[in-house]
């Protein structure tokens, strides 16, 4: 295919040889097929502010650190430099989040470096060799559901031992690789202990997980592993393989219900609009 402007400067910069197609259009950014060499890789095009749907809430954003005094100044007086800089950050935070988690072990796609808003990863692929599928366009058994739900569970788990919680955890973003789930979409994740709204976002993705598995296996419904993995966590207790009972901790004192309404609550909304999109597509 003809190659995309933006992706231009990585091919005169030998970064990638040839696209071979557009694998997706998203709310935040669109990607392509690329090859480097024989090695066929991804390469994400965010879109700009103006022209993708996903904004830049202050929860996500709240304590992300700027070192410069001038992008701050910038960001703060919104100026057009600053709101350049917004953009730099946001979409460097993904960049960062994936390079810090794979080093955890999680399983994300392997980045390999980042160009003017165009960040190079590996393709992640199912057992056949094609771009593997998110798990919106999979249909699971319930063996497979609890299986992965666990992984996912699990992967969650891993992510906050390493100080980072996803925060639009969801089927949208989690594609099925040949080895398993494997997590995508990370620009707007938050630092666990440094933003305040982190205990909601763990909730409400750890809800996702649950309300669309249940669709599989049901009994998945009656888990509250968010709630446990967070009071293990508040403690210093958390492990990526400390085991889960699924129940919430009953030495956690009283129980924000108001939080986990609304984790319930955000997960419902988020299945609500996966219907409205797929009625939309035609699908049953």
């Amino acid at each position: 295919m003809k190659i995309p402007p933006r992706l231009q400067p990585l091919v005169d910069e030998g970064l990638i040889d040839s696209v071979s197609r557009q694998l997706m259009s998203g709310k935040e950014a669109m990607v392509y097929v690329v090859h480097s060499g024989d090695e066929a890789r991804c390469a994400k095009v965010y879109k700009e502010a103006d022209k993708r749907a996903f904004r830049q809430a202050v929860d996500y954003t709240e304590n992300r650190k700027i070192r410069n005094s001038r992008e701050r100044r910038a960001i703060a007086k919104g100026t057009r430099f600053g709101r350049r800089m917004t953009e730099s950050h946001w979409q460097s935070a993904e960049v960062d989040a994936l390079y810090r988690l794979a080093d955890a072990g999680v399983r994300v796609p392997e980045p390999f470096g980042f160009w003017e808003g165009v960040l190079l990863m590996e393709l992640v692929t199912d057992a056949e060799g094609a771009a593997a599928p998110r798990l919106n366009d999979v249909e699971f058994t319930p063996e497979d559901a609890r299986r992965h739900h666990a992984t996912l569970v699990r992967e969650v788990m891993r992510m906050l031992c390493a100080g980072i919680v996803h925060g639009d955890l969801s089927e949208f973003n989690v594609l099925l690789g040949a080895g398993g789930p494997v997590i995508i979409d990370l620009p707007q994740a938050v630092d666990a202990a440094g933003n305040n709204h982190a205990q909601r976002m763990l909730l409400r993705d750890v809800a996702n997980l649950r309300e669309f598995f249940g669709r599989f296996a049901p009994e998945l419904h009656e888990t509250r592993h968010g709630e446990e993995i967070w009071h293990l966590y508040e403690r210093g207790l958390l492990r990526p393989e400390t085991p889960l009972s699924g129940a919430p901790p009953r030495d956690a004192g009283p129980v924000d219900l108001g939080e986990v309404l609304r984790a319930v609550n955000d997960a419902r909304a988020e299945e609500a609009r996966r219907r409205e999109r797929l009625a939309n597509r035609g699908e049953p």
